[in-house]
């Protein structure tokens, strides 16, 4: 193992502290592990970061990527101090050790980097969840529910803006070239070989097909085009969502695979708006249902590597547009388990989604993260069913208890 200590030209401190803390990873595929040193005025500020790498790696040329995304992606943001919009009255305080717990339990196992199986009785934990949600979403909006395809053309990538916003979390589907000079050269490799590796991609087709880092993108590409033919719209669905998370990845939080519950509303601007504020209140009323600790907060999303990125994060926290619902899973530690975004235009002009009148159409949508809401129930609760709030506890009464026992 190898260290070495990147100085910056300027601390970081605040706000600006985190953002630095969710890009060291991105930096580099040689990073292996990080920690932020004390350095400048304040208790936060941070002065330095020390990487530690698997093989040596030229420090000189890792500290100029590190200093570049500092001074052109984290110092230009907004100083803004977190916005909390609402806090739960609950005192419940989450264990310490539930992920190593669950699995020595057999109630998950983890199959790869940001891969985890779950079983009973996380399982239906997640189902009660999901079905909790649509319930709301029903009762309240009368959305159209979808179950869409897994892959997602990357077109909709692309006319959408992901692909220079999020570059770090996009996962593509590939294939071989249609060829059968290309099918047996590449069946003579795999055989010769243990691994293939980076010997695939020099015989793929190109790529039109990508894995969707979450559900509203299938919804927007599936109206794109198009007149609503009413002024407001609304659409549900649960899938599998995909984002390279890096080695930020750890128990249930921040998974490579995981499944999404989404809501888009497309209509007028007054619509979107009160139906994404309306949304949250009834989330962080089934958040108090359940006597779970948590807080929603105004928040912005991880845009990274482009040259509007800092302007991007300020907007989106200053105009209020991404509320963050988070829920306790740890001392002093939470996770994300649902976002509410506003997107004002921006979708329906990128695929020219049109209202009966004419106009382009304003987008928001509600999405929950159903891996990570079922880790913060079993942080709070833990796996023994019978320990559940009663609104899970019902739906969840004929659940096999895991296989190893509870503890």
């Amino acid at each position: 193992m190898h260290s070495y200590q990147l100085d910056l030209d300027e601390p970081v401190s605040g706000a600006h502290r985190d953002e630095l803390h969710r890009r060291v990873y991105y930096l580099s595929e040689s990073i292996t592990g990080f920690r932020l040193v004390p350095g400048g005025p304040g208790d936060d500020a941070v002065g330095a970061v020390v990487v530690t790498t698997d093989r040596p790696v030229d420090a000189e040329a890792l500290g100029k990527k590190l200093r570049h995304v500092v001074d052109t992606e984290v110092l230009p943001q907004l100083r803004t101090q977190p916005k909390v919009l609402w806090r739960s009255p609950s005192a419940r305080a989450p264990r310490t050790d539930t992920f190593a717990g669950l699995l020595a339990d057999g109630v998950v196992h983890e199959s790869g980097p940001g891969q985890v199986a779950l079983g009973a009785p996380a399982l239906a934990a997640l189902d009660a969840l999901d079905g909790l949600l649509r319930e709301i979403i029903h009762e309240e909006f009368g959305a159209r529910e979808y179950r869409y395809p897994t892959l997602l053309p990357v077109s909709a990538l692309h006319r959408s803006g992901y692909l220079s916003s999020f570059p770090q979390h996009l996962m593509f589907a590939a294939r071989l070239e249609g060829d059968v000079d290309t099918y047996r050269a590449f069946a003579e490799e795999a055989g010769a070989r243990e691994g293939i590796g980076d010997r695939v991609l020099h015989r793929c087709a190109p790529v039109d097909r990508a894995l969707p880092p979450t559900m509203c993108y299938h919804t927007f590409d599936q109206f794109a085009g198009d007149t609503l033919p009413d002024e407001n719209t609304v659409v549900t669905a649960k899938g599998g969502s995909f984002r390279h998370e890096s080695r930020y990845h750890q128990t249930m939080e921040r998974l490579a695979d995981f499944t999404i519950r989404e809501t888009v509303f497309l209509g007028t601007a007054e619509f979107v708006r009160e139906a994404r504020d309306r949304f949250r209140r009834r989330a962080t009323e089934l958040v108090e249902r359940l006597d779970l600790a948590g807080r929603c907060e105004v928040a912005s999303d991880p845009f990274f590597a482009g040259a509007a990125t800092a302007a991007q994060v300020s907007s989106q926290r200053l105009l209020e547009l991404k509320h963050e619902l988070h829920l306790d899973v740890g001392p002093g530690e939470s996770i994300s388990v649902g976002s509410f975004n506003l997107h004002e235009k921006h979708f329906g002009e990128a695929f020219g989604i049109k209202g009966p009148d004419g106009g382009t159409v304003y987008s928001a949508c509600v999405g929950f993260g159903l891996e990570r809401l079922t880790y913060a129930l079993l942080c709070q609760y833990g796996w023994d069913v019978d320990d559940w709030p009663a609104p899970l506890k019902e739906r969840c009464r004929d659940t096999p208890r895991a296989s190893r026992g509870t503890r």
